[in-house]
């Protein structure tokens, strides 16, 4: 088996782009190659036996990989209006939606000449994912590549002040969906040092909320002081079987800015400062409704910078003992 990738990080999150070596992956949509992906049986966080699976241990383990580790397999788009299609993956499964991911695949479709950009202006690139089809906005000046932004599918707020048992006591937490389904929780301080403890607290969440919604990650957030611009927070996001998000989440914070409108507390003329554990930043901002369906939600976008940080050639040694690697 030989796999090649390309790979980026956004705000320090690592998105691991595979472009070549990868089977067949069947179905006549991204979302259907996704179910297939999982296999009859399997779920998003533990999916069926495959070759494509193989693949995806292979990257996400040790010791080519590691458990932060997360990506995407290039599937064709649903139609020709979209530029790519993907199927985001981590350690654990596979997700229905990545914001951090879709920046670097703007980024590198960019760089790799998939998608003309203007040295000086802004390159649209458009995405088929699991939950829809979203926008990287890659801007660019003086030949080089300043920030990309991503627009969304829409945001809509599901739950409000739901009290959920753990073993803190009860939490109050508020819930949306912005292509997977976020669970919200307020706290005094998000650091390094905690993550250990919130680790666990996530996946006591998601275990409670699991019969009734199909919760992709957890956000813990801490209030900080506001800027000129609107409110500002720190994060850590537990996300699938307990990965942590080194950055501040992309679809996360567009459950975050769904909220916070809601609350009153995000104009349509501010924005959000979304701060990770480890001091990256995104910033965020509501666009409106979705035009004629406000019950749909908002739409939203979310501005970062991806990095490209190397080239792969992974290869699987039959003789290997430890054949697609191992997580700690």
């Amino acid at each position: 088996m030989i796999v090649r990738t390309v790979d980026y990080h956004t705000a320090g999150e690592p998105f691991r782009i595979v472009v070549e070596g990868l089977p067949p992956v069947p179905g006549d949509s991204v979302a259907e190659r996704r179910a297939i992906a999982i296999g009859a049986g399997g779920s998003p966080t533990r999916p069926r036996p495959g070759r494509l699976d193989t693949v995806r241990q292979l990257l996400t383990r040790e010791p080519r990989g590691h458990a932060g580790m997360y990506g995407g397999f290039l599937v064709p788009p649903d139609d020709d209006e979209a530029h790519l299609g993907v199927l985001f993956f981590h350690k654990d499964g596979y997700s229905t939606a990545c914001g951090h991911g879709t920046m670097a695949l703007g980024a590198w479709a960019v760089d790799s000449g998939l998608v003309p950009a203007p040295a000086d202006g802004t390159a649209r690139v458009r995405i088929d994912v699991p939950s829809g089809r979203v926008t990287a906005l890659v801007h660019r000046s003086g030949g080089r590549t300043t920030a990309v932004a991503f627009r969304n599918v829409p945001t809509r707020v599901l739950a409000r002040k739901r009290s959920v048992a753990t073993s803190a006591g009860p939490l109050e937490v508020d819930l949306a969906d912005s292509g997977a389904v976020y669970a919200s929780v307020a706290v005094d301080e998000v650091t390094a040092a905690g993550l250990p403890w919130l680790t666990v607290l996530g996946r006591e969440v998601r275990a409670a909320l699991a019969p009734e919604y199909d919760l992709y990650g957890v956000i813990f957030h801490q209030e900080l002081p506001d800027t000129p611009a609107g409110p500002a927070q720190r994060n850590v996001t537990v996300f699938a079987d307990g990965q942590l998000d080194r950055s501040p989440c992309g679809s996360g914070t567009s459950a975050r800015l769904a909220l916070l409108a809601e609350d009153g507390r995000l104009g349509p003329d501010q924005e959000l400062r979304h701060e990770s554990v480890i001091g990256t930043v995104f910033t965020g901002r509501v666009l409106g409704q979705v035009p004629g369906r406000p019950a749909d939600g908002v739409l939203t976008e979310v501005t970062g910078q991806a990095h490209r940080t190397g080239e792969h050639r992974f290869t699987l040694d039959q003789d290997d003992a430890l054949g697609t690697g191992f997580l700690l």
